[in-house]
């Protein structure tokens, strides 16, 4: 087995090869990817380097409370050792198979997002390789503009192959709290209170539909009563209506939406009959089975007027009334995942205009997972884009992407972005987020 060292070597190697003879090139991490499947994809065309070795657990220092890690590492690999120690990390995002380095370009959060941002807020160092092949490290006090650049550049600005990052302590089992509040205000008021207060460990909300606000509230314990589980039979969303309190093991907690990829199986109905659950289980749930699949149904996708709405808004959270009754006219789609999301400052990728619209530094991520979208008079991707501008919001850029160039660096930060362009990828080896994303449609 090649070390770490002799890996990242090959691959800067591989990099100064293929930007020498002017090739544009992409990252590919094996497996499945976590940007939503799109039919004739143009971000896949381009030649790819291949960084699927960078995929393990480099080192955890329990005493320090830090692990170092390789980026291609999974949430599940990863919070399976770091529970060994009685640690796990600051933000797991609730599908196993997200890797570290998708959770840093993305924007990754989860429900201890409200107290601790988002996984990027918790690291401490990077390692990178540059379009020019060159081997650096960055962090919050060396080379500080690339390190904040990193985070949001969905790999267009260098080839991520090291993450050093906080980890907090955990305990065995979390108990669960099922509050259901009659209004959006109250359910609103309740999680702000919850938040302000910080006496849970994890806080998130489901909002069922236009009348169901359900508070999900966990907290650690170190014995449960009982045990429940969502990785095969139930399905966890559904039993959020039905209970009020629950116990699920840590690691099951963090991954209670995988199965189901959240309720993207409801597309296929039959996947949420328990007969077809119990025979079906290791072939089709989960969300890398899913993902998967997906994909291999690329050309019957490309039959459909436009892919399904998934995607994950961030509404300032004084706008979140404003955005849900615009939702409820116009959109309505349910299950909604709420998740309150405090960052610790201003994001370097985001342009100081929209800085200003923030309104502060809470927010709640509305997360869409699977509005159809095939009605022939509106595009509900478009218009949700539309509604999260409007109110100040600001989106991820996993999924299919409106923006005219005009708009789009009104939100980002192009100056910045631009610099750490330069620095590191002056040859334009890596797609521009522009061209590679925001003119995806």
């Amino acid at each position: 087995m090649l070390t770490h060292d002799e890996k990242v070597a090959a691959i800067a190697a591989e990099v100064r090869a293929q930007a020498s003879s002017g090739a544009r090139i992409r990252i590919s991490k094996g497996g499945v990817s976590h940007f939503v499947p799109l039919p004739n994809d143009p971000r896949t065309r381009e030649r790819a380097v291949d960084v699927s070795s960078l995929c393990e657990l480099i080192k955890i220092d329990p005493d320090k409370r830090e692990c170092t890690a390789e980026p291609g590492l999974s949430f599940g690999a990863l919070v399976a050792e770091t529970l060994r120690h009685g640690l796990m990390p600051t933000v797991v995002p609730e599908l196993e198979g997200i890797s570290l380095g998708g959770a840093v370009v993305g924007c990754s959060v989860e429900a201890m997002s409200y107290r601790y941002g988002g996984f990027h807020d918790s690291c401490l160092e990077y390692e990178i390789v540059s379009g020019a092949g060159e081997v650096l490290r960055c962090s919050p006090s060396r080379e500080p503009l690339l390190f904040g650049m990193i985070h949001g550049s969905y790999g267009t600005l260098g080839i991520l192959t090291e993450i050093r990052f906080k980890l907090v302590p955990a305990k065995p089992f979390v108990r669960l709290e099922y509050r259901r509040l009659p209004t959006v205000a109250r359910f609103y008021a309740e999680l702000q209170e919850r938040c302000a207060k910080a006496d849970y460990d994890f806080i998130d909300g489901i909002i069922h539909d236009a009348e169901t606000f359900i508070l999900c509230l966990g907290t650690f314990v170190d014995q449960a009563p009982y045990l429940s589980s969502y990785r095969r039979l139930n399905i966890y969303y559904e039993s959020t209506l039905r209970r009020q309190e629950d116990f699920l093991r840590t690691r099951d907690y963090c991954f209670r939406y995988d199965a189901d990829c959240h309720w993207l199986t409801r597309t296929v109905p039959p996947l949420t009959w328990k007969p077809v659950r119990l025979v079906a289980a290791p072939w089709f749930l989960g969300s890398t089975n899913l993902i998967r699949w997906s994909k291999r149904l690329d050309r019957v996708l490309a039959l459909k007027r436009r892919p399904d709405v998934v995607c994950d808004v961030f509404i300032p959270a004084p706008r979140f009334e404003e955005f849900f009754a615009w939702y409820c006219a116009e959109f309505r789609f349910f299950p909604l995942w709420v998740v309150p999301y405090r960052i610790p400052e201003a994001y370097p990728w985001v342009s100081s205009e929209q800085v200003a619209r923030f309104n502060g530094d809470f927010f709640l991520d509305c997360a869409v997972y699977g509005k159809p979208n095939s009605a022939p008079d509106k595009d509900y991707s478009a218009q949700l884009e539309e509604a999260t501008y409007r109110f100040g919001g600001i989106k991820t850029l996993i999924s299919r992407n409106h923006y005219s160039r005009e708009r789009f660096w009104s939100i980002y930060n192009q100056p910045n972005y631009e610099a750490a362009k330069a620095r590191l990828d002056p040859k334009g080896v890596f797609p521009d987020l522009y061209e590679n994303l925001g003119s995806v449609s």
